[in-house]
């Protein structure tokens, strides 16, 4: 697939749904009366009818043990919660915050991340790159939410995000098979936006910020989850480097040695988690 954005591309509106008006109740004509049956062929279809419903049962039992996804509602739950999770729980739920990442620093050392400020929910195009919405549209874009964090030294700022897609399990399978084989996530022109806040000390967070970077096409939920870090200061960065690469332990570009693809991986991972557990808890049936 050709990734060259388009001048003026727009991201597709979410689908439509669309109400259709009820078909009348068919009519039915007058019965005729029926002879008294024959005795043979009722016994007949007495055994037709024991032999259909073992039969029946035979397939619904089968389908359990072998486990037929059409005998598994969990599945379609959890997609149908989790693209409609964005507005049906409080943002201090998918953004807490605060973030506690233990260990997630370089060298394991624990980190904490405060919360800056959570941005509107919208469509995609004011936090992807024309070329990473592009890479994105097999699946749609549902509703994207952002939130900005800090580390508690306040020299790093790092935006997370999570774009709610339209896919369904196979859309996402194929999407996450791409981006691994084709290495989307590791591209510097598929580098998610920031999302500066005036007055806060994400204030210069802008693109020639953007230092570090995830994302995560999930399989299990119909979402993308991605993060993107940078220096507090505002100082721009030539050679952005993706999160996985910066964390590598001979790594020593000044994002890796500043440690902010931990930042990225570490924010991106713990907001991943939180929304994981949500649709856990929604989709879980009582016992």
């Amino acid at each position: 697939m050709d990734l060259t954005p388009r001048p003026g591309a727009t991201p597709a509106p979410p689908g439509a749904y669309y109400a259709y008006a009820e078909t009348p109740a068919e009519t039915t004509t007058r019965l005729r009366p029926v002879k008294a049956g024959n005795p043979f062929r009722t016994a007949a279809a007495a055994v037709c009818a024991v032999l259909g419903l073992g039969l029946i049962g035979g397939a619904i039992t089968g389908s359990w043990l072998t486990g037929d996804s059409a005998a598994e509602p969990g599945a379609g739950s959890a997609y149908a919660v989790g693209r409609s999770v964005w507005h049906s729980v409080p943002v201090e739920t998918l953004f807490p915050a605060t973030l506690k990442g233990g260990g997630a620093g370089p060298g394991a050392t624990d980190r904490v991340w405060t919360r800056v400020a959570v941005a509107s929910d919208s469509g995609c195009g004011p936090g992807l790159d024309p070329l990473l919405l592009q890479a994105i549209r097999p699946v749609g874009c549902e509703r994207l939410v952002r939130a900005t964090y800090t580390d508690a030294t306040r020299s790093s700022v790092t935006t997370v995000g999570i774009v709610f897609t339209e896919g369904d399990t196979d859309a996402m399978r194929a999407l996450d098979i791409r981006f691994t084989t084709q290495r989307l996530a590791g591209r510097s022109d598929l580098m998610p936006r920031t999302y500066p806040v005036k007055g806060t000390v994400a204030a210069g967070f802008g693109d020639r910020q953007r230092a570090s970077w995830t994302v995560h096409v999930l399989t299990e939920l119909p979402a993308v989850v991605f993060a993107v870090s940078g220096f507090a200061d505002g100082r721009p960065v030539a050679e952005p480097q993706p999160a996985a690469e910066a964390m590598a332990a001979d790594a020593t570009t000044a994002p890796a040695q500043a440690g902010l693809g931990h930042e990225a991986k570490g924010v991106a991972d713990r907001v991943e988690r939180t929304l994981r557990r949500t649709v856990t808890d929604l989709t879980e049936q009582p016992e």
